[in-house]
């Protein structure tokens, strides 16, 4: 299995949904960069459910550092970690053992694994693990923020609902303002809607999708590697890597395919000696590297796979057709609670395109 990311700043994630613990090992991190508890307990509890729009199942997430961190700081060796499963019930998979559920990894896994994976919860392929993501994530924005530089994403739609749109070319303002949010809305009204609607979906033992999207600020122009490196195939490849995203699109994404070019290439000019773009219809990015411009980015996501309504499947174990109906605790949406995730990638690989263009010392300010 490949479950290492990154070039020069890598992460390793290991751990099951149901096992006694899943964890991570950030390496290639600058000595002396601040590791602030507080910080990672904020970006996590945005991702951890809450209320009638999220699973029952209640981790604490506590976080325990085995190596590199002292004194509050990274060390610069290898920064390992863990998060203890608390609220496991292994049980409520019992009765699905061999079953293929309908959108899941089990049967994929099987022919993969030969039978040997854990597959309470979808072990290792559970969205349990991005709360690795969002530590080594949550680690990362303090650095960039550090640096002048803002990520932030919010639900764009929502089972049809539409939030306020990003300002893609000045989002600094609107992206502070998602950081401290649990449910990452521009405009409140729009998230007592989606919020409204997932409840009433729950109810309907059924499940919602949605569209996230993500800005990118203050990103010197420079960053990227051409074709295989590029900074949208990087943020591409780690975007896909978190369970239930099926699209990705930069700046104007599909939307090109109705413009003209006229319409579509984004304008250059100058402003106080600084070159700017007067559209970004691009999202930040030409030929692979940053322009200087925001990078702005949407994702979508697909409703959860495990429903209470009966689904036609088959069991994989006796070779035949069967019929499940899907029990345990389950979100009936993922969507808002990714947004944590999402800008935790993100991060990962923005630190570490500018690791590999600056050096990682660049990242806590030891060489401008």
């Amino acid at each position: 299995m490949k479950n290492t990311f990154g070039n020069t700043i890598t992460l390793t994630i290991f751990g099951e949904s149901h096992g006694p613990a899943i964890g991570g090992v950030l390496d290639g991190l600058p000595p002396g960069l601040k590791i602030d508890e507080e910080d990672i307990r904020k970006m996590n509890d945005r991702r951890r459910p809450a209320g009638k729009t999220g699973t029952a199942r209640r981790e604490a997430d506590r976080l325990e550092f085995l190596s590199g961190v002292k004194d509050g700081y990274s060390e610069g060796t290898p920064l390992a970690f863990i998060i203890r499963n608390t609220d496991v019930k292994r049980h409520d998979y019992d009765a699905l053992t061999g079953i293929a559920r309908p959108g899941h990894a089990d049967y994929s896994a099987q022919m993969k694994y030969l039978g040997y994976q854990d597959a309470s919860g979808g072990g290792h392929f559970s969205g349990r693990l991005t709360a690795v993501l969002t530590t080594a994530g949550a680690i990362l924005m303090r650095a960039l923020e550090e640096k002048g530089i803002l990520i932030g994403t919010h639900i764009s739609v929502l089972g049809g609902i539409e939030d306020q749109k990003l300002d893609t070319l000045d989002p600094a303002d609107q992206l502070r303002e998602l950081r401290g949010k649990q449910f990452a809305v521009l405009n409140e009204e729009a998230g007592e809607k989606m919020r409204m609607l997932i409840e009433q979906t729950a109810e309907q033992k059924d499940s919602v999708g949605g569209i996230l999207e993500t800005g990118i600020a203050g990103l010197p122009a420079g960053i990227g590697e051409p074709f295989f490196d590029s900074l949208e195939s990087m943020l591409a490849h780690v975007l896909f890597s978190i369970p239930a995203v099926k699209g990705v699109e930069f700046g104007s994404g599909f939307g090109f395919a109705e413009m003209k070019g006229s319409e579509a290439s984004d304008p250059f000019a100058l402003r106080d000696d600084r070159v700017v773009t007067l559209a970004n219809h691009n999202g930040g990015v030409n030929g692979g590297i940053s322009n200087g411009m925001p990078v702005t980015l949407r994702t979508a996501y697909k409703p959860v796979s495990s429903i209470g309504k009966p689904q036609k499947t088959i069991s994989f174990e006796k070779m035949e057709e069967t019929e499940i109906e899907i029990q345990g605790r389950h979100d009936p949406a993922i969507v808002h609670r990714a947004c944590a995730v999402q800008d935790a990638v993100c991060a990962l690989v923005i630190a570490d395109m500018l690791a590999v263009r600056y050096g990682t010392l660049w990242l806590k300010g030891g060489c401008e």
